[in-house]
């Protein structure tokens, strides 16, 4: 069988402290072998320099770093510096986004969409980078319907993305299903599945309805009854999301993705679980 690629997400730590716990957690992590790891990029660029910063330290430690790069609230000047400073840098892989406009900025910049955003990015360095873009199997919250959601995403990868990363999820027959009916609309690359390990269960329902990823109400009522447990709830999250993988793996995804949230210890032990 095929090895299973492994990707970690990041997010650019903003002290002194944040940055020392990364790389702990970097360290801890490594040895899993990733193909490449990401690291996020704040609504309307507001983490720009800190996604850079972090990105380039991954570099220098021999990792393939791809910085997440959105196109809300940037105008194309703005883009093109980011993207001559990433490739003055040798850095040959970003994830390619709409993103999220902050509270109280005016303008959606020159680029509304991930497609647009995609197409420029080809336009501008040819095939420099490797472009991943996002895939939502459960529907993006803002989308006017599945299938309207669906024909973006087909755009999207049609635009030149290389491959796609998806939303996590807790229902694998969803990501079955979406990607079964993505590639009835021609798209061929690979669509890797997000993976959130559970150790939190305040965090995972906030973050869940921001992003509209749907926790299974078994699994939200069983996380609910442990209380401040947080020793029941890491347990009960490693069974659900390692059963999640297992599944996924056997079913022929082409690799796991895990938003880590800057910690090493849930990913570690559900890759271990899997003999990854």
């Amino acid at each position: 069988m095929k090895p299973i690629e492994l990707s970690f997400e990041f997010f650019p730590p903003k002290t002194q402290d944040g940055i020392d716990k990364l790389r702990v957690t970097r360290a801890e992590l490594m040895p899993l072998k990733p193909k490449f790891v990401s690291v996020t990029f704040g609504a309307g660029g507001s983490t720009q320099q800190g996604t850079l910063d972090t990105v380039l330290d991954m570099a220098k430690d021999g990792l393939e770093a791809a910085p997440h790069l959105s196109c809300i609230g940037s105008s194309k000047n703005d883009l093109r510096a980011i993207l001559d400073q990433y490739r003055s840098n040798g850095i040959r892989h970003i994830v390619a986004l709409r993103g999220d406009l902050p509270s109280g900025m005016g303008s959606v910049g020159e680029l509304r969409y991930a497609s647009e955003l995609v197409s420029f990015i080809r336009a501008e360095t040819g095939d420099w980078f490797h472009v991943e873009v996002a895939g939502y199997p459960e529907y993006h919250p803002q989308s006017r319907s599945p299938k309207h959601d669906l024909e973006n995403f087909a755009r999207k990868v049609k635009a030149g993305a290389n491959s796609a990363i998806t939303q996590y999820f807790f229902n694998a027959d969803a990501y079955f299903r979406f990607v079964d009916d993505a590639r009835k609309l021609g798209v061929d690359v690979p669509i890797v599945p997000g993976i959130m390990p559970i150790t939190n269960f305040s965090q995972l329902m906030r973050f869940s309805e921001m992003c509209g990823a749907e926790v299974p109400r078994w699994v939200a009522r069983r996380l609910e009854s442990f209380g401040d447990d947080r020793e029941a709830i890491r347990a009960f999250g490693l069974d659900v999301v390692t059963d999640l993988c297992r599944r996924l793996i056997d079913a022929g995804a082409p690799g796991l993705h895990f938003y880590t949230l800057n910690g090493a210890a849930a990913t570690k032990s559900i890759c271990e679980r899997l003999a990854l």
